[in-house]
Parts: structure tokens; sequence; C-alpha cells
């Protein structure tokens, strides 16, 4: 018997036992050669995930939210125009982050489930010149998925730098970064990269970094500049020592594992099963007449789930439920919706056996809570996805 839940949240997920054991193998020296090639491997497959040979990655201790911060301090500053295109909690967030380093902020807000059309941003576009665009390509707030290819077109069309914020897409969501034209891609490592909270992890383009090479001002941040990051990531790529701030010597031996797994496993496949596994997770929900705040596949995330609870159930007592079947689900996050719905992460190492265990909690769940339906749709469903 597992003397654990299944974690089903939006980050962290599930994690492959080798990447766990990566983790905790004894900590080395941040320049004892094993670990400058472990850091110069995941250097390199960033590249390889990201699609982006010609990016530069950086690898830094900390959250997605630094990842977040880090794209803001190098590449806005003082009176820079900045339009944010908001999709949910997250894109609000960059908004109040980019003002913090002086920026001019324009934010798009879409209504909650939706996107904000391309049109919509291409006529803002046109009013003013911006130096940067930011969108979410996942929102896990909503699980709202923006494209990000139209958006990417019109970054070049207008000479303006974009920053996808992939905290919840990266590994898990179709991103082509180089093809698409996307100047900088960030995520966190505990979401569908697989390894436990603690990196955040960008590749810029060079479009960017000769942007940040011209900034006529400082970085706002001693930790974030680049400045003192860059020289690091150089240094490593080359297997050489180099040191600004103790790297996480463990987390970044298993970003070297959890990398080798996505490679194996083939970028191209791996775009594929999640996206089988969110249309399972769909599918299920239209089955057991469950909406989700996305109002349309189109731009549902296959990263996550955002249902609504039905009429009559009660969300503490549904979430009590689940957690007595062991399988874990995160509450609502977006404030205007928060006690109405609830989120179901699905990503990464997620396998069918877990989704389809998962479908059969959320299904036991609502029953117990009083939900009337016909038992075992949700559950057939999935699995006529999943064959």
């Amino acid at each position: 018997m597992k003397n654990r839940k299944l974690l089903m949240i939006p980050g962290p997920v599930e994690f492959e036992p080798s990447v766990l054991q990566a983790l905790g193998a004894p900590t080395s020296s941040h320049v004892a050669p094993g670990f400058m090639e472990s850091f110069a491997n995941s250097l390199d497959m960033m590249k390889k995930v990201w699609l982006s040979p010609s990016g530069q990655p950086f690898i830094i201790a900390g959250t997605g939210t630094l990842a977040m911060e880090t794209a803001a301090a190098n590449l806005a500053e003082n009176g820079d125009n900045v339009l944010v295109v908001s999709t949910g909690y997250f894109g609000e967030r960059y908004a109040e982050m980019l003002k913090r380093f002086g920026a001019e902020v324009t934010l798009l807000k879409a209504p909650a489930g939706e996107t904000v059309p391309v049109e919509d941003i291409e006529k803002e576009l046109k009013k003013k010149k911006y130096k940067l665009l930011t969108f979410t390509h996942v929102d896990t707030s909503t699980g709202v998925r923006v494209d990000p290819r139209p958006i990417g077109k019109l970054g070049t069309k207008y000479d303006v730098l974009t920053v996808l914020d992939g905290v919840c897409s990266v590994a898990g969501e179709e991103i082509r970064q180089d093809e698409w034209g996307i100047d900088v891609v960030l995520t966190a490592s505990q979401k569908a990269i697989g390894v436990p909270p603690g990196l955040a992890l960008l590749v810029v383009s060079q479009k960017a970094m000769e942007s940040w090479r011209n900034r006529k001002t400082p970085v706002g941040s001693y930790y974030c500049d680049w400045n003192n990051w860059l020289p690091v990531m150089e240094a490593y790529s080359q297997r050489k020592p180099s040191y600004f701030g103790t790297p996480a010597v463990n987390l970044i031996m298993a970003l070297e594992t959890s990398l080798k797994l996505i490679l194996k496993e083939g970028i191209e496949e791996r775009f594929a099963r999640h996206e089988k596994t969110g249309n399972a997770f769909r599918s299920a929900f239209r089955a057991m007449s469950v909406k989700t705040i996305p109002s349309g596949d189109s731009h549902s995330a296959n990263t996550l789930s955002a249902p609504y609870y039905p009429e009559g159930v009660n969300g503490q007592e549904f979430l009590q439920a689940m957690g007595s079947m062991d399988v874990t689900v995160a509450p609502g996050l977006l404030p205007e919706l928060k006690p109405k719905y609830f989120r179901v992460g699905h990503m990464g190492s997620v396998n069918s056996a877990d989704v389809i265990s998962t479908i059969g909690a959320i299904e036991a769940a609502l029953i117990r809570c009083g939900y009337k339906y016909e038992q075992g749709e949700g559950m057939k469903a999935a699995l006529n996805i999943l064959k």
C-alpha cells in the first residue's frame, strides 16, 4: 500500500524516480568536474526542449516568479512601454511586476475563460511604440491557453520583444521558440519540466540579449542581473568553473536527469501525449456535464483543467472527498471565481493510469457530494480517447 496521495495539482507534479534519485544523491562541489558536466548538459538540452538552438539559456535558483522577474528586470527600463496580455491571475501579476521596474504598462485583459483577440493586440501595437509584449501561454489560474504563433509574428512585425510566460506550458504544450519568433520563454522546474521546485529557467533570443546589452540604465535587481549570470552560464557551458551565487547543485543534477527523459521520449511525442491527456479530461468533463473555465477546446490547456463545481456541490466537501480517495487536486485561484471551481494538473510524467484514477475519483467525489448524473460516463469518455 502506498503511503501517499496521487498529486494532481498544477505543480508540483509527480516526479520520476530517477529524478528524485538524482536529487537525493550526495551533494558535490559546485565546481566539481561531474557537476560542471551536468550543468553544461542541462544548458545544452534546454535549447533542444525549447526548440531554440540559437537561444541563451539561464538556470537560476528560484521560482517561476523569479523567472518572470528576471525577464522584466533585464528587458524593461524606466519609461518603457510594455503591453501585457492577460488571461488570468498571472498576467495581472506580471503587469504589477513590470511597474516596479518603471515600465509604462498597458494591460489587455480577457474575460475569464477567453483570450484577447489577436486583432485587439495589433490594434494596441499600432497606437504607440512598445518595447515588450508579454503573455501567459497557459494561465495556471484559469487553464486558458494562448496561441503563441500570431503573437510572435506581431512581435516581429512591430519590432517588439515578446516574452512568453511558460511556467505551466514548457515541455507540455507545443512551443517552437526560434521558429515562432518568441524572444523569451521562461518556466519553473516543478511543472512539466518534471523537477522539484527551486529552479527558474529561461531561454533568451539573441535579439533580446542585444536589447539588454544596449540598456541605458543599470538593471534594477542585483540578483536578477544578467551581467552577473551570463558569465556563469558561458563558463559552465564550456565545463569551466564560475561563481556569482551558489547554484542549486542537486536540483540541477535532477534537471539534467529529467531533460534526458524528456528528449528520450521525444519532444514531438511529448506534445502529442499531453494533447491526448488534455483531450481525455475535456471529454470526461463533457460527459459528466461539468463545465470548465475555458470557453472552448481551442484555448483549453493540455497541462491542466479548471472545472466548475456543478450546481449544488460544495467545493470544500468535494476537495475533502477527493483527499479521502488519495487524489489531491487544487482549489480555485482566480479571485473572482475562487470558490466556484477546482484545478487538475496533468503534466510531466502523468500517465494514463493517473488520468483514469483521477477521473474515477472525481466521479466518486461528485456523487458523494450529491451530484446526479450517469455514473461512469466520464471514465468511458476518457478511455475512448486514451485507448
